[in-house]
């Protein structure tokens, strides 16, 4: 790996490979520039899919996950963040929406949809938030109606890592895993330290 991932990122791909998926990272996307709404100066700058998840087996909005990590140590508050967004608050010096482009702004959400049918062949998906630690309650997010129309009717998850460790953890074997944090929780595990989920 020539580039290090963000360990939230490398945790869900793990999370993503046991359960059979075929994973990419950081797949670039941006408004068209035939977009009534693009500005050069603002949308001429890639963001990116942290990760998506393709399931040769499965069928429906379970084929195609695409992942959006944050990695946030202070965790996550959808009622807090939803808030955020829609009061257009600054937090760390960016305005709140940004880091959700996808769900807030409509030029970045057809940008996201139509990067991810170029990417897998279909519009259906189902959209993840992956989260440190989530306060509160996360179907405010995944219920939210706004965020469901702008990625095209398709359903949002929130997964914290409490979540993805609690998958992980009893798929592990002795067979080499496929992540820098799947080996390393391959060691933790070999060594006897309990990790509870």
């Amino acid at each position: 790996m020539s580039t290090k991932e963000d360990i939230l990122e490398q945790l869900v791909e793990e999370y993503l490979l046991h359960e059979g998926y075929f994973v990419q990272h950081n797949i670039k996307f941006r408004p068209n520039e035939t977009h009534d709404g693009y500005v050069k100066q603002s949308d001429s700058n890639h963001s990116d899919i942290d990760v998506v998840g393709i399931h040769p087996l499965r069928i429906g909005l379970d084929k195609v996950v695409a992942v959006s990590c944050k990695s946030w140590q202070g965790g996550f508050n959808p009622k807090a963040e939803i808030e955020a967004i829609a009061q257009n608050k600054i937090v760390a010096g960016r305005e709140r929406w940004k880091p959700f482009r996808e769900l807030v702004s409509p030029k970045w959400s057809a940008a996201f949809i139509e990067r991810l049918e170029e990417v897998t062949g279909t519009r259906q998906f189902t959209y993840i938030t992956a989260v440190t630690k989530i306060h509160g309650d996360k179907s405010l997010w995944e219920t939210n109606s706004a965020f469901r129309a702008a990625l095209g009717g398709n359903p949002i998850k929130v997964l914290d890592m409490r979540e993805l460790l609690a998958a992980v953890l009893p798929k592990l074997t002795t067979t080499l895993a496929n992540t820098n944090i799947g080996r390393m929780l391959q060691l933790i595990k070999a060594a006897g330290v309990e990790i509870k989920a």
